[in-house]
């Protein structure tokens, strides 16, 4: 599960609803001072939310890039159907991308986290005309690891039986502490209430159904490639989710740039978000 660094929008950093033909999304902006070099939408991952990219914001506004990041349908505090899982397949998903790109106002550089990555690229295929680039962040060319799997599975079996509550505290049971990087152990208390709000504003049916996604996407790497669109392929330096060598080998499929952010793992936008923030503003600058 990502942890934000803060759940509190930063200065410079608005809370508001984007309103688009398919609804209206919980969304975060913020702006550069003058003229924009262009416009980032930002999709979070699974069980994640807008908050996960709160720490870029202003570090691309620096940049001179505005920044969109968006809870999907049925994150957080984008309201959805609790129990019909068919609102929530990826061709579903993929057309509330597009229709928040044309909200946003384009051509955007759409930037999507694990999950997020596989709804931008279903978007991508569906029509490219919106957008001027794509990055997928620690996002893989097909189903996650099979240990992921697993855990996902367990998540899908819980839900099945449990309520969300019920849920939250078995996973806050079974979740060792973190260790800092000083070697001391982060029981993670401080934020865990804001965590907790968040999992409990998830639709279930969200969550089955982009689980059962996760486990199941083909490859579509040669796909995406024949768009032509630029892409840019991020991820830490370790991943459990999708090894880092099999998106070393999708970027080459591609032709994409290839960043890996040191000293980060599967979430590069919390773990080194200035780092990550500098690396998206290159690519974009390069184009």
């Amino acid at each position: 599960m990502s942890r934000p660094p803060s759940f509190v929008p930063p200065a410079g950093v608005r809370a508001y609803r984007l309103n688009t033909a398919r609804g209206a999304f919980a969304g975060l902006e913020a702006a550069p001072e003058g003229p924009p070099r262009g416009t980032a939408l930002l999709l979070p991952g699974f069980t994640g939310s807008k908050e996960d990219f709160i720490a870029l914001h202003e570090p691309l506004a620096v940049r001179g890039y505005r920044t969109v990041a968006v809870d999907g349908r049925g994150q957080y505090e984008s309201k959805g159907p609790a129990q019909d899982e068919k609102a929530y397949a990826q061709a579903e998903l993929a057309q509330d991308v597009l229709a928040q790109a044309r909200a946003v106002g384009g051509p955007v550089h759409l930037v999507g986290h694990s999950l997020g990555g596989q709804i931008a690229r279903a978007a991508v295929l569906t029509d490219a005309a919106p957008f001027a680039s794509l990055t997928v962040m620690s996002s893989g060319p097909a189903q996650i690891s099979v240990s992921q799997q697993q855990r996902v599975k367990l998540l899908r079996d819980a839900l099945a039986v449990m309520g969300m509550a019920d849920v939250w505290e078995a996973i806050q049971a079974m979740e060792a502490p973190e260790e800092t990087a000083t070697g001391e152990i982060d029981a993670g208390l401080d934020d865990r209430d804001d965590l907790r709000r968040r999992w409990m504003g998830n639709s279930p049916a969200q969550l089955v159904a982009t689980g059962r996604q996760l486990c199941t996407e083909p490859d579509r790497v040669a796909e995406l490639a024949a768009t032509a669109l630029p892409v840019h392929v991020l991820s830490g330096e370790r991943d459990d989710t999708w090894p880092v060598s099999l998106l070393d080998d999708m970027a080459a499929r591609l032709g994409a740039r290839r960043t890996v952010v040191e000293g980060a793992e599967h979430s590069p936008n919390t773990d080194r978000p200035l780092q990550t923030a500098w690396a998206l503003a290159d690519f974009w600058d390069a184009l």
